[in-house]
C-alpha cells in the first residue's frame, strides 16, 4: 500500500495509473464455474484469489481491485450468503493486503462495488434509500477494512451510481471514488443515456474519476472515451475495456483481443486523456503486462506527445453497425423471451412504460411493438419502439406492415426506424382496414410481405434502396416473418415460407400455438420436403384469460385450435381461471423449449404482470443453457 494518497498519487504521475485486469474471467480459466459465487472465494480458497492479485502485480498494476465485485446483499443472498456481506468484503480486503505487502511494492487497493443486480424504481421494485443501504453496507465494511479507494463499476443505471457514490462517501468520505459506467452496441447505457449525459451525471454526482469500463472491445471504449471527455473536459476519466465482445465457443465464453492488440490501446487512451487505464471482463495478466510495456515504450518514444490537450471530436459511428442483441441472442442458438405490447390510443405512455419496465425485471429478450393492431388507431409505433428503448434500455422488435402503405412510405419509414435504433422489424401484411376504426381508409399496398423482406435484406442492408439508389451507408436489420403452424392449408403456408425465405428473412414468429404436436408435425413436413428449416423460431404463446376466451380462440380465430384438454382445464378453472391460464403457458413454454429457439408472448387484456410472471418462471431453463 502506498504512504500516499489516491489522488496525489494520480495527478503527480506523468503517466496514467494501471489498474489489474479481470478477476473472473481468471478464475473461470482456473476451473472455477461461471455460476459460482467468485466473491465466497475470499473464504473458501483466499489462496486462489491471492494468486490472480500476485499475478496482476507481477504483469505491473498499479491498483488491485478487491474480489468483492458482486459482494452486496442482493447477489449474495442469491447464493444464501446475504448474512456475510461484511465478512466477505472484510476478507477481500484483507486478502488484497497481504499479497501487496509481500510484493514489496507500491500498490493500491481498490475496494470494487458492482451492481445490486436488481432494479431501482421507477424501472423496479426496490426504492432508491434500500440501495444506498444496501452499497453503504457493503462500502462501509471495505473502508473499515482499509481500502485505499473506491471503484463503482459495470454500472447501468444512473440513479443506480448515485446512490452507490453517495454510500460510499457516506462510508469512507475521506476515499477517492472511481465510478464507471458500461454501454451496449449503439454507444449508450442499457437504459439509454449517452457517454456525454454520463459524464455531466457522475460528476455532478461528487465521483473523483469518471470513466467507462467493460461495454466492448477497447476500440468503442476509446469511442466513448472521446465523448465524455468531450463534455466534461476538466475531469478525470478512466478507460478499462473488455477484451472484445464476448463470444461462446464449445459451450464456453471466449473474448477475441489478444494481449498485443489489447496493449496497443494503452497509449491511445493516454492521448485521449484517460490518466487511469486497466482491464474488464475477458482480460488477464497478460494484456495487463502489455498495456504496462506499451505505456513505457511510448512513453520513451520522441513521437508521443502525450495527452491531447485539444478537445476530441465527436467520432461517427454510424457506418459501422453492429448486429442487434436479439441478433445474437439467436446467432448463438439461446433460447429467446419476446413479449408484445400495443402503443396507446392517446399520448399518456406511463403505463406502456411501467409496463415495459416491470419486463425487463422479469428478464424479457425484446418487446415487439404492434403497427395499428386490428386496424385500430394507436401512437406510432416507432415512437413507442424508441421510448422504450430510451427510457427502459430493452430492445424492441418493430411491426413493420405492408398493408396500407406505398413504396415511399415504406422506404422512408424504415429510414426512420434505423435512425431511432430501432433495428428489429416483423414484416406482416396488417390486419385489413375494413376491421378496425376507418374501414373507409385507404388499404391498398405495393409489396406483399417476401417482397418487403427483400427490400430490406437485399436492398437497404446493402446500401441501396428500392430504384437501386445509394442510400449512404447499409442498414443493419434483422428481419422477422410470419408462420402460421396450424394452418388451414400447409402446403400453401410452406410456399409462402420459403417465398420469404428465398427473399431473406432471419427469423420467424409464429400465430399462438396451444397443439404442440400438430406444431412440430407441421415443422417435419416442412423438413421433410425442404430440408432443415435454417433460421429460428419462435413460437407464440397467448395466456388464457378465461374459459370464455378459450372458446373464442379455438371458435373464431383461423389457426388456433386448442385440444380438448386445455379446454376442459379453464371450464374446471373455478374462480381463478386466469391462474390456470398461466400455468398452462408455462407448460407449454417448458415444452416448446425442446423443439423451438423462443417463445413470444401475447398477453390479453395487457396483463403484462402474467407475461412477466410466465418469463420469470422459466428463468431456471434459461440459466441451465448457460
Amino acid at each position: 500500500m502506498s504512504e500516499q494518497g489516491f489522488l496525489h498519487y494520480l495527478h503527480n504521475k506523468t503517466r496514467p495509473v494501471l489498474f489489474d485486469g479481470a478477476m473472473g474471467t481468471v478464475l473461470n480459466q482456473r476451473g472455477v464455474e461461471f455460476n459460482h459465487c467468485f466473491d465466497e472465494l475470499n473464504l473458501a480458497q483466499p489462496a486462489l484469489v491471492g494468486e490472480v492479485h500476485r499475478e496482476y502485480i507481477d504483469a505491473g498494476a498499479e491498483v488491485v481491485q478487491t474480489n468483492t465485485f458482486s459482494a452486496n446483499r442482493y447477489k449474495l443472498g442469491r447464493f444464501g450468503l446475504g448474512d456475510k456481506v461484511a465478512e466477505i468484503n472484510r476478507a477481500g480486503v484483507e486478502l488484497a493486503r497481504r499479497v501487496v505487502l509481500a510484493s514489496f511494492q507500491n500498490v493500491f487497493i481498490a475496494g470494487d462495488i458492482g451492481p445490486l443486480g436488481v432494479r431501482l424504481s421507477p424501472f423496479g421494485r426496490v426504492q432508491p434509500e434500500e440501495a444506498r443501504q444496501a452499497f453503504l453496507e457493503q462500502a462501509g465494511a471495505l473502508a473499515e477494512a482499509g481500502v485505499d479507494l473506491f471503484i463503482i463499476e459495470t454500472m447501468t443505471d444512473l440513479y443506480e451510481i448515485r446512490e452507490a457514490i453517495q454510500a460510499a462517501r457516506q462510508a469512507a468520505g475521506h476515499l477517492p471514488i472511481l465510478a464507471s459506467m458500461t454501454y451496449t452496441r449503439d454507444d449508450r447505457t442499457l437504459l439509454g443515456d449517452d457517454p456525454r449525459r454520463v459524464a455531466h451525471w457522475l460528476q455532478e454526482a461528487g465521483a473523483d474519476v469518471i470513466g467507462v469500463n467493460c461495454s466492448g472491445g477497447p476500440n468503442q471504449v476509446l469511442r466513448i472515451l472521446k465523448q465524455m471527455r468531450q463534455a466534461v473536459p476538466e475531469a478525470l476519466f478512466s478507460a478499462m475495456p473488455n477484451a472484445g465482445w464476448p463470444e461462446q465457443v464449445s459451450g464456453r465464453i471466449m473474448y477475441p483481443d489478444a494481449p498485443d492488440y489489447f496493449g496497443e490501446y494503452a497509449p491511445l487512451f493516454w492521448q485521449a486523456g484517460a490518466r487511469v487505464i486497466g482491464g474488464c471482463c475477458g482480460t488477464t495478466p497478460r494484456h495487463i503486462a502489455a498495456m504496462c510495456s506499451a505505456m513505457e515504450n511510448a512513453e520513451a518514444s520522441s513521437t508521443f506527445n502525450g495527452p491531447s490537450l485539444r478537445t476530441p471530436e465527436p467520432v461517427d459511428i454510424s457506418s459501422a453497425e453492429q448486429p442487434t442483441r436479439l441478433a445474437q441472442k439467436l446467432a448463438a442458438g439461446k433460447f429467446v423471451t419476446a413479449v408484445e405490447m400495443d402503443p396507446p390510443r392517446g399520448l399518456s405512455t406511463h403505463k406502456l412504460l411501467a409496463g415495459a419496465s416491470m419486463l425487463a425485471e422479469a428478464g424479457v429478450d425484446v418487446i415487439d411493438v404492434a403497427d395499428s393492431p386490428m386496424a385500430r388507431m394507436r401512437m406510432s409505433p416507432w415512437a413507442v419502439c424508441d421510448l422504450i428503448q430510451r427510457n427502459v434500455g430493452v430492445e424492441t422488435v418493430l411491426h413493420f406492415p405492408t398493408r396500407g402503405r406505398n413504396l415511399l412510405r415504406v422506404q422512408g419509414d424504415l429510414l426512420a426506424a434505423h435512425a431511432l435504433m430501432v433495428r428489429n422489424v416483423f414484416v406482416v401484411m396488417g390486419d385489413p382496414t375494413a376491421i378496425g376504426d376507418y374501414p373507409e381508409a385507404m388499404d391498398n399496398y405495393d409489396l406483399v410481405p417476401s417482397g418487403l423482406i427483400k427490400l430490406i435484406k437485399q436492398g437497404f442492408n446493402a446500401g441501396v434502396d428500392h430504384s437501386g439508389s445509394n442510400i449512404g451507408q447499409p442498414t443493419s436489420f434483422l428481419v422477422g416473418c410470419a408462420l402460421n403452424l396450424n394452418p388451414p392449408d400447409p402446403a400453401q403456408e410452406i410456399k409462402n415460407l420459403r417465398r420469404k425465405l428465398r427473399a431473406g428473412a432471419d427469423f420467424v414468429l409464429s400465430q399462438p400455438v396451444y397443439d404442440l404436436q400438430r406444431a412440430r408435425d407441421f415443422l417435419k413436413h416442412y423438413e421433410s420436403e425442404n430440408g432443415p428449416l435454417n433460421v429460428p423460431v419462435v413460437v407464440g404463446i397467448l395466456p388464457l384469460a378465461s374459459a370464455r376466451h378459450a372458446r373464442f380462440l379455438h371458435h373464431e380465430v383461423p389457426g388456433i385450435i386448442i385440444p380438448e384438454e386445455i379446454l376442459y382445464r379453464m371450464e374446471q378453472a373455478g374462480e381463478k381461471p386466469a391462474r390456470t391460464g398461466i400455468e398452462i403457458a408455462i407448460e407449454l413454454v417448458e415444452q416448446i423449449h425442446a423443439f423451438a429457439q423462443g417463445v413470444y408472448i401475447m398477453p390479453a387484456f395487457n396483463r403484462f404482470d402474467y407475461a412477466a410472471e410466465i418469463i420469470e418462471s422459466i428463468q431456471p431453463i434459461l440459466k441451465a443453457e448457460t
